[in-house]
């Protein structure tokens, strides 16, 4: 029960929105594109974390049978092996998700490919900002306005109140 409860806080998130620890304030490349192709995927938990966390429990429990020797030598092990198949699915199954790659293209003609789950994907011809660094990824561009930005004319005299 605790080692299914500790793995469902080890899922990681696969959305553009979300940031490791590790990825917060640190300064990543960003190039504009335009996406050109996008298929769906899916992601696959790696069950490494699973599996640790499976055997051990696996093991403790498996050594606490019998009174000692061998018979305690074999419950462990088989405890262990038994606790990393168990740990590795328990990851799979609430881990693995679906995602898209998008391939987009850059001003200079460049492509280049980045996955990522999104709830919608993003549509063939849009502006896009491909944020590279640990955690890459591809967002609608938002760094255009949508309507021009009006400067005042500096000759202009600020309206007074009466």
């Amino acid at each position: 029960m605790f080692v299914i409860l500790g793995l469902a806080a080890c899922t990681p998130s696969y959305s553009p929105n979300s940031y490791d620890a590790r990825a917060v304030q640190q300064a990543n490349k960003v190039d504009r594109g335009t996406i050109v192709g996008v298929r769906k995927i899916g992601i696959s938990a790696n069950g490494t974390t699973g599996t640790a966390i499976g055997a051990a429990a696996g093991g403790i429990a498996g050594s606490q049978a019998g009174t000692g020797g061998p018979l305690s030598a074999f419950t462990a092990l088989g405890g262990t092996l038994l606790g990393g198949i168990v740990g590795s699915s328990v990851e799979h199954v609430q881990g693995d998700t679906e995602g898209y790659e998008y391939i987009v293209g850059k001003p200079n003609g460049d492509l280049l490919s980045v996955t990522q789950k999104d709830t919608t994907p993003l549509a063939i011809g849009e502006k896009v900002l491909v944020i590279a660094g640990p955690q890459a990824r591809v967002v609608p561009d938002y760094t255009v306005p949508a309507e021009p930005l009006h400067h005042k004319n500096s000759d202009e005299k600020p309206p007074t109140e009466t």
